[in-house]
């Protein structure tokens, strides 16, 4: 009996004759049968795995072919979903942003107080391990209790530096007045106690992590939110053409980016352009000029807060400061030009407002950038996702808080007026004198009214008596 061959090749001719063609899967089947070849059994055999490989491979390319063409579809379809929710999104914090600051102040520093936590939520959220903190339930619980105290005094100290003649005059404030850094040192010191009480052994690196971590959010966080408060205080426009200067800054760099970037900014921000950068600036000037000119011309944008019910119907009343107030300037030209003097008309506004812009546009997205750096090194894309399409809170106030600092410094530096305050007076009253002191001010204060004709003298009679006689 003959032993079958092993690796035989079977010669197939195409219909034509040519033996050079590849030949065809099918034709396997067509072949004659040599000496020593397999039988018609076999060939079937042959014929009918290759036409099962035939489908096979068939069905795969199909599929694959379905795979490619769906893809596409499918991430355009994504896209555009994410596009739609990002606008509507954006829609409604415009619109929301627009109502709560023409409503007034105090909705203002609701949305303010709103972002401050949210954005140590997520801040905090990032560098946390669940593992850990589920053997540390007080990690947490700390975590909360520093920015409830930190915001405690905060909030303490801008309440009273700018209400000084509401709340020294009250008698359940005045304490809490007179004596709130030291509460305040008290309750933090209260919460670093508590935190070394609870240190674990196997979890001190994960402890001390999270205790510095959450007063590095505190600062970059809460005590620059602190700063953008006050310059709400001081009055809208410091807190808003701040905050459009950066929005704006950032839609201008990302058309110009678009429409002749080409080289790279710096690598934490891959898509940042160099001539988006400058365009950006250039355009954020030319805004800026434009819509300081528009608000400077409504009190309730440049009065300080003397009333947290005024609102946009009711406005603020006050004397401006002189920096909105419009300056005559003269040129003189060359005495070759044989040409007039040339004279024109601004407020010192106009060249404050080149200093916002270009802080706005040049430094503070360095904002942006750090928190690129920070999502980098937790290997996350976005802070969180508390605004659809736009990720967390985080994401979209990174540049503000820095930009909100430096408008509150750059205005006590160099536009605030100091004056006397009533809350100043009094404050100085409240702290530098006794009780005896206090009334023979009062007492002056009577007199002096009444011989100005504000205070009526039968008036003035009545109220000497009211108060207690003088110490002999």
């Amino acid at each position: 009996m003959t032993k079958p061959r092993r690796n035989v090749q079977f010669q197939h001719r195409g219909s034509n004759g040519h033996h050079g063609r590849r030949p065809s899967v099918s034709g396997s089947s067509e072949g004659v049968s040599e000496p020593g070849s397999p039988g018609p059994k076999a060939m079937n055999g042959i014929s009918e795995g290759a036409g099962s490989s035939r489908t096979f491979l068939q069905l795969t390319m199909d599929v694959t072919t379905t795979q490619k063409e769906s893809t596409p579809q499918s991430e355009y379809e994504k896209k555009k979903q994410t596009f739609i929710t990002r606008t509507i999104w954006t829609f409604v914090m415009i619109f929301g942003f627009f109502l709560a600051m023409f409503a007034g102040h105090i909705y203002i520093i609701g949305i303010v107080t709103a972002i401050q936590i949210v954005s140590f939520k997520e801040v905090i959220a990032i560098a946390n391990v669940p593992s850990r903190a589920k053997n540390l339930p007080f990690t947490r619980s700390l975590n909360w209790y520093f920015l409830g105290t930190t915001m405690y005094f905060l909030y303490g100290e801008s309440v009273i530096y700018y209400f000084k003649h509401i709340v020294l005059v009250d008698r359940v404030l005045l304490p809490f007045a007179t004596h709130h850094r030291f509460i305040s040192f008290m309750l933090y010191v209260i919460g670093f106690v508590f935190f070394v009480g609870s240190l674990q052994k196997g979890h001190y690196r994960f402890q001390f992590t999270q205790f510095a971590w959450t007063h590095m959010a505190l600062y970059l966080i809460n005590v620059q939110a602190h700063f953008i408060m006050n310059s709400i205080f001081e009055g809208m426009i410091w807190f808003f053409l701040p905050a459009s200067l950066v929005i704006t800054n950032d839609i201008f760099a990302y058309v110009c980016g678009i429409t002749f970037g080409r080289t790279q900014l710096i690598k934490l921000s891959p898509k940042k352009t160099v001539e988006g950068f400058v365009g950006a600036w250039v355009l954020t000037i030319i805004f800026g000029f434009g819509m300081t000119n528009v608000l400077m011309r409504y009190k309730y944008f440049i009065c300080p807060v003397n009333d947290l019910g005024a609102n946009i119907f009711t406005g603020l009343q006050c004397t401006p400061n002189p920096v909105f107030t419009s300056q005559t300037h003269t040129i003189q030209p060359p005495l070759l030009l044989h040409q007039p003097p040339f004279t024109f008309s601004i407020a010192p506004i106009q060249f404050h407002i080149l200093v916002f812009a270009s802080f706005a546009s040049l430094i503070a997205p360095f904002g942006g950038f750090f928190a690129s750096g920070l999502k980098r090194t937790f290997k996350v894309k976005d802070f969180g996702e508390s605004i659809p399409g736009h990720g967390g809170i985080t994401d979209r106030m990174d540049c503000q808080f820095i930009m909100g600092f430096f408008a509150f410094m750059y205005y006590q530096s160099f536009i605030a007026v100091y004056k006397t305050s009533v809350g100043g007076v009094i404050e100085m009253a409240v702290q530098g004198l006794s009780v005896e002191e206090q009334v023979e001010v009062v007492r002056g204060l009577g007199k002096y009214l009444a011989g100005q004709g504000v205070l009526a003298d039968k008036a003035l009679r009545c109220f000497e008596e009211g108060l207690p006689s003088r110490r002999r």
